[in-house]
């Protein structure tokens, strides 16, 4: 399966949580591969129809979709997804603010109920690059497939015409240490997430960052501490995890000695985990982690974030000291 660089340019085309509106059922084979009309648009995105302002064009909710062919629809599943439909949105079609979607199905292979991210990429028939979609289907149990619809608006990124879609990167975690940065406050009373990280010139780094959406005081003091997973969910062995990140690069404010922090209701704290990519012949194979298991602190429970660390032959990943991060916003409560 190919995997998208980190580093690469990628144009995060929209979300669904889980399949679209209405039922999936297709006429294959008649009104020119059009879907029925019970499956007016992905969920979501707004229907045409209804009440409209007098300034816009009328349109009819009753338009549908065309079938785009997808050659991978009989292919075997690439790390337990499969695409099933490929669809072509735009006038007439009933739906307004999606270009295409594409329907897929994931299985869960593993021995807990997982949350899946799935990217997948929509290729133009201009040969340009492909622009790639997210997807989330959450608390899959384990054995159950599960259908799920991932979008793109193909106007906003000046593309020729759709022809195909393909698997770029699937990323699964079990739902009870699913990463949140904001809805409902989970039991422990935080959100735990990281940020899209910055890279350059074979420097990695990525944020940590920690939001008391509870209703009492939360207390950090030290480092979080890490458990690396490889694509398999297999701990990774032989990185040393380093206290700090002066190691790895200096300037990066993650050396400072680890100072108490106390957190009211709404406020926030952050981290940083900070690597190289590097690379040496006759050193060793390179490492890959795509999962982080965060333990705030060592009697927190654990949440698995999805920094996609890739490691180089470097064997060492810095981490910095808790801070108090003054610079984001309130968080609203949501207990």
């Amino acid at each position: 399966m190919s995997t998208a660089s980190r580093t690469a340019p990628a144009v995060i085309a929209g979300v669904l949580l889980l399949a679209a509106c209405g039922s999936e059922s297709a006429s294959p084979g008649g009104d020119n591969g059009r879907v029925r009309a019970e499956k007016l648009c992905p969920s979501q995105y707004s229907q045409y129809g209804g009440q409209q302002a007098a300034t816009e064009p009328a349109a009819s909710p009753s338009g549908t979709p065309r079938s785009v062919p997808v050659p991978s629809a009989d292919s075997e599943p690439d790390d337990g997804v499969k695409i099933t439909g490929l669809y072509a949105w735009g006038a007439g079609s009933g739906c307004e603010g999606v270009d295409y979607s594409a329907d897929f199905e994931v299985t869960n292979r593993l021995a807990e109920a997982a949350n899946y991210t799935v990217t997948l990429g929509f290729r133009p028939g201009s040969g340009a690059a492909s622009v790639n979609g997210e997807g989330i289907v959450e608390a899959v149990e384990p054995g159950r497939t599960v259908k799920g619809t991932v979008t793109m608006r193909e106007a906003s990124v000046q593309t020729s015409d759709v022809t195909g879609v393909e698997v770029v990167k699937v990323r699964s975690v079990p739902t009870a240490e699913f990463s949140t940065a904001s809805g409902p406050c989970p039991k422990s009373g935080v959100h735990l997430y990281a940020d899209q990280g910055d890279a350059a010139m074979g420097l990695r780094v990525v944020g940590l960052h920690l939001v008391n959406c509870g209703t009492g005081t939360y207390r950090l003091d030290g480092y979080p501490k890490l458990e690396l997973h490889d694509e398999d969910h297999d701990p990774v062995k032989g990185v040393k995890i380093l206290e700090g990140t002066g190691a790895i690069s200096t300037g990066l404010g993650g050396s400072d000695s680890p100072q108490p922090v106390v957190l009211r209701p709404g406020e926030a704290a952050a981290t940083t985990l900070a690597w190289r990519n590097t690379t040496e012949l006759g050193v060793g194979d390179p490492v890959n982690a795509p999962y982080v298991r965060v333990w705030p602190e060592p009697d927190a429970r654990p949440v698995m974030v999805i920094p996609d660390l890739d490691l180089g032959t470097t064997g060492k990943l810095g981490v910095g000291p808790w801070r108090k991060d003054e610079t984001a916003p309130a968080a609203t409560r949501q207990p």
